[in-house]
């Protein structure tokens, strides 16, 4: 009669119950064997995952920092470049400045001076057109004197006042 024991209200029998607590026990055996193992690795998989990922992202992290710092750098060292660059162009300007003045000057000094060369060779040149002129007209004068008869002192005084004369022109 043990068979027919009654549990509580509901009516189970402990035949039953042994019956359920054994196909429970079993179940959960078989649960475990084809699905807790497979569960637990995707679980450690999964855990794995995103340990790799928060290592990742950390590695990705510092690479971008790190090329952040880069950049500043080499901005910074851009920026040094073109203030080089700007003051060698200023310097460059200057100099060029300097040299373009200074050979102007040059320029114009030597224009002077080439002036100052042709202005004495015009006035050399002057000054011997004007004593062929006046050989010219002296020739003519003495020629005229000639035909006329001088006394000796009338040839001295042409002769004094034709070297006064020249002397004057060669000064």
């Amino acid at each position: 009669m043990l068979s027919h024991l009654i549990i509580g209200a509901s009516g189970l029998y402990l035949g039953d119950m042994l019956f359920i607590a054994i196909s429970f026990l079993v179940l959960m055996a078989i649960i475990a064997k084809v699905a807790w193992n497979p569960i637990t690795k995707m679980m450690a998989d999964r855990a794995d995952k995103i340990a790799n990922d928060i290592d990742a992202a950390q590695k990705s992290r510092q690479t971008a920092t790190d090329l952040a710092d880069q950049r500043r750098e080499a901005l910074s060292h851009s920026r040094s470049e073109a203030s080089d660059i700007v003051a060698d162009a200023k310097q460059s300007g200057e100099k060029q400045r300097a040299s373009i003045v200074t050979d102007a000057q040059n320029e114009a000094t030597q224009y002077k001076q080439n002036a100052r060369k042709d202005i004495e060779q015009e006035r050399q040149d002057a000054l011997k057109n004007v004593q062929t002129d006046v050989a010219d007209i002296s020739v003519q004068i003495a020629s005229k004197i000639i035909k006329k008869q001088l006394d000796p002192k009338g040839q001295q005084a042409l002769i004094n006042s034709y070297i006064e004369g020249l002397g004057k022109h060669e000064s």
